[in-house]
């Protein structure tokens, strides 16, 4: 079951209160899981059970996503804030320094957790930050258009396309190569939280001269990127390597953008074998 903690947060604008919700699962070190833009902790579903069975999950909804609220006025929603959110809620939670996983957006702040010494391993699934310009300008776009289908469709024709292969194609096929290996339910869910995200505009607009070149030294790193990936697309994983020389990249045969659903059990391996670390001091 979802929890909601509350704290408050030192950012480049002050002291702001922050509200996160999460689900917490499992036994063992604890495993910090963060999504992209648009989607929701849920997104993490299809791996969730077998990395619990080896460590102290946790899936959180970042600011202005799924079921957590956006930061409050003013605050942008950029790395310089939401990362010390993140450490913030990493102490409220008495983490200490978790191992980390993300995907796209949350890939980012997970290399940057792991850049400002947050966390004791990152994983990152397709991080958004190693585009050119121009492929920036397609994955943006195309981002755009995946709102503007979610806002435009009703909530009752979402549920109707969720129940054939054909229509969850309709609906996800741009993050999924699979789209028919997602249940109705998560597609369907996934698409309302694409809809209703109030940290979208702000996070899109904040992501604009993002480009992540800071290498991580003396800490675990796992780059995963989905052969099939239609957002990010797979070479900029070569860009990644570039700017983190010992980051272990790994392909992710016949997988898209969020490769959580397209193959469980490989995605989950490898987020377990990047996190088989020693405890950190």
């Amino acid at each position: 079951m979802p929890a909601t903690v509350s704290f408050t947060v030192e950012s480049p604008t002050g002291k702001h209160p922050v509200s996160v919700v999460y689900e917490r699962r499992g036994s063992g070190e604890p495993l910090l899981l963060l999504h992209g833009i648009g989607h929701h902790r849920q997104g993490w579903d299809p791996v969730l059970h077998i990395l619990a069975a080896e460590r102290d999950v946790i899936a959180v909804d970042l600011p202005g996503f799924g079921e957590s609220p956006a930061l409050p006025e003013g605050v942008p929603h950029d790395l310089a804030t939401v990362v010390p959110v993140l450490g913030g809620l990493c102490k409220a939670l008495e983490l200490g320094r978790p191992h980390v996983a993300g995907n796209s957006l949350g890939g980012l702040l997970a290399l940057a957790m792991g850049r400002d010494r947050l966390v004791r391993s990152v994983t990152a699934l397709a991080p958004a930050g190693f585009w050119s310009p121009a492929e920036r300008r397609y994955a943006f776009g195309l981002l755009r258009g995946m709102r503007a289908g979610a806002r435009i469709l009703p909530p009752t024709v979402v549920e109707r396309l969720s129940r054939s292969t054909a229509g969850r194609a309709v609906l996800v096929s741009s993050i999924y190569a699979r789209p028919g290996r997602r249940s109705a339910e998560g597609a369907a869910a996934e698409t309302l939280a694409l809809r209703e995200a109030a940290a979208f505009w702000p996070t899109l607009a904040a992501g604009r001269p993002v480009v992540f070149t800071d290498d991580i030294p003396d800490m675990p790193v796992t780059i995963g990127w989905g052969t099939r990936d239609r957002l990010l697309i797979p070479r900029q994983g070569v860009r990644a390597k570039e700017a983190i020389p010992g980051a272990r990249l790994v392909r992710l045969p016949g997988c898209g953008h969020v490769p959580m659903s397209d193959d469980p059990a490989l995605v989950a391996r490898v987020i377990l074998d990047g996190s088989r670390t020693p405890a950190a001091a």
